[in-house]
């Protein structure tokens, strides 16, 4: 999950600056030459969206085992949605939909069950 700088010499290299990256996922339909810049992303909008939920069910409060599976609803769905109608990507590239859709999921699981 390491993003590395990239400069006109280390292209070669396959390594990727994180703000063009970050610019390539909230552009729709982008192309990824790097599957593991993409993996990064899906990776990353996971944990961001797993704090954030975990913010809103602290401040509503939800609770208990339909919080849990209203995270997991929303975290799956989230991230079914990018990678197929945002970002279009052909999907058996990365293995299937299954392998893009549980990428980063225990992570960002874990992330949403810290509190304070």
């Amino acid at each position: 999950m390491t993003t590395l700088k990239r400069s006109k010499s280390n292209e070669k290299n396959g390594e990727y600056s994180v703000s063009d990256t970050f610019r390539k996922a909230l552009k729709s339909g982008s192309t990824w030459e790097d599957k593991e810049e993409f993996l990064d992303v899906i990776y990353w909008l996971r944990q961001i969206l797993a704090v954030v939920i975990g913010i809103l069910w602290g401040l509503v409060p939800l609770k208990g085992i339909f919080a849990i599976a209203l995270f997991c609803i929303i975290n799956a769905a989230a991230a079914y949605v990018y990678f197929n109608n945002f970002q279009k990507i052909d999907e058996d590239d990365y293995g299937g939909p299954w392998e893009l859709t549980k990428e980063g999921f225990m992570t960002s699981f874990a992330v949403f069950l810290v509190r304070p």
